[in-house]
């Protein structure tokens, strides 16, 4: 049975500064390093056939510090796994769009990805790895944006794929024809951090 397992980035200052991140090659903060470490020692109690992530700086830290724990390298990055193209937006706060563009900035065309898109390169990305990797047990990091749009788009279903934390785990699992979750937005590894 072939399933992924998406796990969200560990958090940046531009998740804080609700910045909008898109193509940045931003880093993780403190905190996302340890989120990373705490999601890393999680995964590693499990095989994973195969490991891909986003090539984005963000992502990029997060994979490498899940495969020193699960003793994997990535086996490549994947273009499609990249977060939102914010275009003309890209490392601005809300208040710097305001200033920059004025109040209705969103009605000018920032050269933004859509939503469809993004829907249609994340089908693209698991269409391929489960033609590829029949059977596989895939491990793949990624963006929340990216991925909620992804899992819309999967599911069909537009209540679903909303505000995915950062590390969060995600696995999917294609049952026949139709993809079905197994687990969603799960943080059960920072839950000793937050105590």
């Amino acid at each position: 049975m072939t399933s992924i397992t998406f796990v969200r980035h560990g958090i940046t200052d531009h998740n804080i500064e609700n910045r909008a991140q898109g193509h940045t090659q931003n880093p993780l903060n403190e905190t996302g390093r340890m989120q990373a470490a705490l999601v890393a020692k999680r995964l590693a109690g499990e095989h994973w056939d195969l490991f891909i992530s986003s090539d984005l700086r963000r992502a990029r830290e997060t994979a490498d510090i899940i495969a020193a724990e699960i003793k994997k390298p990535v086996d490549f990055y994947d273009v499609r796994l990249r977060e939102m193209d914010r275009g003309k937006i890209a490392d601005t706060t809300e208040a710097e769009r305001v200033q920059r563009w004025g109040a209705r900035w969103h009605e000018l065309d920032m050269e933004q990805e859509t939503d469809e898109m993004m829907r249609a390169r994340g089908r693209s990305f698991v269409e391929e790895m489960a033609a590829r990797f029949p059977g596989q047990k895939i491990l793949a990091v990624t963006h929340g944006y990216f991925l909620g749009q992804t899992l819309k788009e999967l599911m069909q279903d537009e209540s679903t794929g909303v505000k995915l934390r950062n590390t969060s785990v995600t696995t999917i699992v294609l049952n026949d024809t139709a993809w079905t979750y197994s687990l969603y937005d799960c943080i059960k590894h920072l839950e000793v951090t937050e105590s």
